[in-house]
């Protein structure tokens, strides 16, 4: 029968100089280019030679099969795309599918605990992207539009692929491109089989750890069965099934610093001539509070009419974080998933499928954290004449008094991830062919967490004085490129002395479900002109509802200050302290050791990377049995003044026509259509219902109602957007590709920035007479009526197809945004006991600027199989994406914003400190290079994956600046083929244990360094 899936089976079957630590990857791109251009001019001799031999089947597999996979999708497509498949099950060569895409031309990404999740496509960020589960959307429980890929585990699925440019067949959503998973069919399969795979995971980080969460050695394995049954009547049914579990470790050692995301980060004042704030304050306190006067004020961007310049302009400053510190992590991550997928084909015209995703995966983690509480409090005559810092605000050296805490915290994350669907297309005719498709995905997620802060005092444990005090002089610098650290008089691994107020928070911290439900009906007709050789169309209807809860804490703290707390606490201490649980810890990364520590003469008492570490679990049942509480996650309320509710209603219809002609007696093909979308939001919140009184003397006042539950308040907004398509192949020769594409396309906002949280600050003034002045201000987040960003594309490339081992590929591709992100102060109007009140709110919101971005793409891939002997077994693969755009994306804190009337006319500004970041997710390059050895039952390959700097939103807070540093990662790979029905292999990645380093504000500010080590898994796989 017709295959009613051909679209998408098309498609499926200015950095710096990259020097210092980039030298590696230097050697390789060079390697791979010489290499493939000398090989090139082969290639052609090579084909006819090849061609000329004895018609014997040759049977392609390994590296090399999927490399020409990778060929095949790309020269087969209307489209631009790049992507692979794999002959079997679990053939795709990665752990996971974010490992698997990042061998994608032009495709890079974003890593958690070591692994791949999120994908930035040509340097975009994931926010720019779309995803497909077998051409359903998926879900996820981030709260955006990203997808997180080491969900899903790569043995079960079957192929992968990125359009580049779209045509009006494909869901909207992807501006930078659709990313397409696929599972796999088993009619089209054609065989039974079945297929285990184990693989032991050994990290030489976890060997430092003792007693680890997950073992001294981890485990993931998979099974797989596929078969079909065909009938005398005519009828076929096949099935596939799919189960993987997963229990490794994931092991992970950090320096750490205060974010920006949220108000314990501020540019403090460096002038000596103001001692009432800053770091020559007079008296000690934190540099943003001013001693007569205001808190949290640091460097005012808010422009002076006078002089028309921030208020705070000329004035030198440096950022100054809450705390400084570094984590000890050990983590557990487990995961199981089950893929089936059914399909039935009653006759030679119907072909019915179902399929469905199931993942469920648990990662902890136990945390021990040595904290510097009190990095922005300034000690005069200390702070101000030590600190050494850059012109961006970026401190080299500090000094001061500062708190220091052992704090402990346990921590996991379940994410549990449904999607189905069902596909029943029927042939009316030879030529028309017309689907229906339903679908559901749904992700939900979970956090909880129990934190114990303990701390220095000016009494130990046993009462006795100590000689740093409660606050410590402590001297710290980056001459190392992390912080390390001297204090005076002060033993970081004396638990004693950790004797301050051991408490306890009990977290219900994340609680998020996201579902997609949708419903679409497609045509295809063929014609027999010609010129249109098919017309096609279909209408789309979905559903997202996005919910967040929230989050709830309950607190539980023993003081000292009586006899029975003391000796609790005693108590507590002597029973939950424990050895520090790891060696060699952050070896990698530090200059020494981390901690030295002195007397007051400055003599060198002595020095270590470790500190007093106590058992989170033990410390929480023995302040809860003391204070005669029992251990219980706060519940969270589905109606709270902390929720999210998002529903996004989309209904889209499109029709697309392909064509075929020559021009100047070049055979032409594409296709050339319109996608319509329309989109409604509503957002739910809820916030404390308030009672307008009006005084007898004309005077108005604003109070809560006494014992009345929370209000349901609600918001929205709607957009419609017109997106054509224009795809064009010009087949110049055999060999020989030229690509052209036009498109419109869409990015909407993130469902987490949709919300709708109001919480008022009323004027509590006796002398109102202005229902309007009843509100001092609102504060909350969210902008329900936040438009999309839409873009126009252009996309040319030229591809070259020499022979089944070859291509060589360049694309040019430029995009013309229209629409930016700008935090922007606007008048929301409230009702309010029956009363319209306005009120004044910042929101993130698009606005009306455009910008561009330029770049190219270039992939090469060749064989050397004309070399002699063993040579012949050689190959390379190397791509590489440069992108420049001039988008910008201003810190809501210290970035350019305006303040709007209710007309939205700007009536005043802030002059930022803060450059600008980009797209969220842009990288200028991305490179993937990989050079493999096949012959005979061996297949080795050496894999080098490199991007560089990107702007990474935080998820809490994406208005605030963070850039990930530039990273490049080797991964290596063997398999060796015992017989026809088992191989073994090895596989590790971040084998140079490559870390990565997150910058807050500006891009030299580095704030957080995670190192995890290589990761190793020994495999055996047997198929029957």
């Amino acid at each position: 029968m017709r295959d009613n899936n051909k679209d998408e089976r098309d498609v499926m079957a200015k950095e710096e100089s990259f020097s210092g630590k980039c030298f590696k990857k230097s050697i390789l791109v060079t390697a791979v280019a010489a290499a493939s251009y000398m090989g090139m001019a082969h290639a052609q001799e090579s084909a006819t030679a090849e061609s000329d031999q004895a018609l014997e089947e040759v049977v392609v597999t390994g590296t090399r099969a999927t490399i020409q996979t990778t060929i095949d999708i790309k020269r087969n497509s209307t489209t631009i795309v790049d992507g692979m498949s794999a002959n079997e099950i679990g053939d795709l060569p990665a752990l996971s599918i974010g490992e698997a895409l990042e061998n994608v031309t032009g495709a890079s990404s974003h890593r958690e605990n070591g692994g791949a999740t999120e994908i930035s496509i040509r340097g975009m960020g994931p926010y720019l992207s779309a995803t497909t589960i077998n051409g359903r959307a998926a879900s996820n429980g981030s709260g955006d539009r990203s997808v997180n890929f080491s969900q899903f585990p790569s043995e079960l699925m079957n192929k992968i692929a990125i359009y580049k440019t779209q045509d009006a067949s494909l869901i909207e959503g992807g501006v930078a491109g659709l990313i397409a998973l696929e599972t796999l069919k088993p009619l089209e399969y054609g065989e039974q089989r079945f297929q285990i795979d184990a693989k032991a995971n050994i990290n030489p980080n976890q060997a430092n750890l003792d007693d680890p969460m997950a073992g001294d050695m981890g485990f993931r394995g998979s099974a797989s069965y596929v078969d079909q049954f065909e009938f005398d009547n005519g009828m076929a049914f096949g099935v596939s099934l799919g189960f993987e579990k997963s229990d490794i470790s994931q092991p992970e050692s950090e320096m750490r610093s205060s974010s920006p995301s949220g108000s314990s980060r501020f540019a403090c004042l460096y002038d000596p001539n103001n001692t009432n704030e800053g770091f020559f304050r007079a008296s000690a306190g934190d540099c943003e509070d001013q001693i007569d006067g205001s808190s949290n004020q640091g460097y005012q961007t808010a422009v002076d009419p006078e002089t028309g310049k921030a208020e705070s302009d000329g004035t030198r400053y440096a950022f100054a974080p809450s705390s400084n510190g570094y984590r000890q992590n050990d983590t557990s991550d487990e995961r199981d998933a089950v893929f089936v997928a059914l399909q039935f084909q009653p006759n030679d015209k119907t072909d019915i499928n179902f399929d469905l995703q199931q993942s469920e995966r648990v990662q902890s983690e136990q945390r021990h954290d040595l904290n510097f509480a009190n990095q922005k409090r300034t000690t005069p005559g200390v702070t101000a004449e030590n600190l050494v810092f850059t012109d961006t605000g970026t401190v080299l050296e500090w000094a001061g008094e500062t708190a220091i805490e052992s704090n402990s915290e346990t921590y996991a994350r379940t994410e549990d991830y449904l999607g189905y669907g069902l596909n029943v297309s029927y042939d009316f005719t030879d030529n028309l062919t017309v689907s229906a498709d339903y679908s559901f995905s749904e992700t939900t997620r979970d956090e909880k967490q129990i934190l114990l802060r303990t701390q220095s005092d000016n009494s130990n444990i046993f009462g006795d004085s100590t000689a740093a005090g409660y606050r410590p002089l402590v001297y710290w610098d980056m001459d190392s490129e992390i912080r390390q650290y001297t204090i005076t008089d002060f033993d970081v691994n004396d638990h004693s002395l950790f004797s301050d107020e051991y408490r306890i928070r009990v977290d219900n911290d994340v609680d998020r479900r996201n579902s997609n439900e949708a419903f679409r009906t497609d045509f295809d007709l063929r014609l027999d002109g010609n010129f249109i050789t098919a017309v096609r169309g279909g209408l789309r209807f979905s559903e997202q509802e996005y919910v967040d809860l929230g989050s709830a804490r309950d607190t539980y703290e023993i003081d000292r200050g009586d006899d029975e707390s003391e000796a609790a606490l005693l108590a507590i201490n002597e029973a939950c302290a424990i050895a520090f649980p790891e060696s060699d810890f952050m070896n990698a990364e530090s200059d020494g050791s981390l901690i030295t520590t002195v007397d007051e003469n400055g003599n060198v008492i002595g020095r270590t990377s470790e500190w007093a570490t106590f058992d989170t679990n033990c410390v929480a049942d023995m302040v809860l049995n003391h204070l005669g509480e029992s251990f219980a996650y706060p519940e969270l309320d589905e109606k709270s003044a902390n929720l999210t509710d998002v529903t996004e209603t989309t209904t889209a219809a499109y029709v697309m026509a392909d064509f075929f002609s020559s021009l100047a007696g070049t055979p032409v093909h594409g296709n050339v259509g319109v996608r319509v979308v329309q989109t409604e939001v509503e957002s739910v919140g809820y916030r404390t219902p308030y009672t307008i009184i009006t005084n007898s003397d004309g005077t108005y006042a604003m109070e809560e109602v006494e014992g009345a539950d929370l209000e349901r308040v609600s918001a929205g907004g709607d957009y419609t957007e017109f997106l054509p398509s224009f795809n064009l192949v010009a087949d110049v020769r055999d060999d020989l590709l030229v690509r052209g594409a036009v498109y419109r396309g869409l990015s909407r906002p993130d469902p987490a920035d949709l919300g709708y949280k109001r919480a008022f600050d009323t004027n509590g003034s006796d002398d109102i007479v202005d229902v309007a002045d009843l509100l001092d201000g609102v504060s909350g987040d969210g902008n329900p009526n936040m438009k999309p960003l839409t873009s126009w594309n252009f996309d040319t490339a030229i591809e070259w197809y020499p022979n089944d081992d070859t291509m060589l590929a360049f694309g040019v591709y430029h995009k013309r945004f229209q629409g930016g992100f700008e935090t922007a102060q606007v008048t929301e109007t409230f009702e309010v006991d029956g009363q319209t009140i306005p009120a004044q709110f910042n929101i993130t919101r698009t606005d009306e600027d455009t910008s561009a971005l330029t770049g190219f793409e270039m992939t090469a891939t060749h064989r050397f199989s004309y070399l002699p002997g063993y040579l012949s077994g050689l190959g390379a693969k190397a791509s590489y994406n440069y992108a420049d755009s001039d988008f910008e994306f201003e810190d809501s804190l210290y970035g350019d914003s305006v303040v709007l009337n209710e007309a939205g006319e700007v009536v005043s500004e802030n002059i930022g400190i803060i450059a600008p970041g980009n797209i969220p997710g842009f990288s200028e390059n991305v490179f993937s290079g990989q050079l493999y050895y096949q012959i005979g039952d061996l297949d080795t390959s050496l894999i080098y994956k490199y991007r560089s700097e990107y702007f990474q939103p935080y998820t809490s807070n994406g208005t605030r600046l963070r850039y990930v540093g530039d990273v490049g990662v080797w991964e290596m790979k063997a398999s060796y083929r015992v017989s026809d029905n088992v191989r073994v292999s090895l596989e590790a990645i971040n084998l140079f244990d490559e870390p990565k380093k997150q910058y807050f504000y500006t891009r030299d500010n580095l704030g957080e360094l995670n190192s995890y080590g290589p990761r190793v898994f020994l495999g055996l796989k047997a198929k029957f």
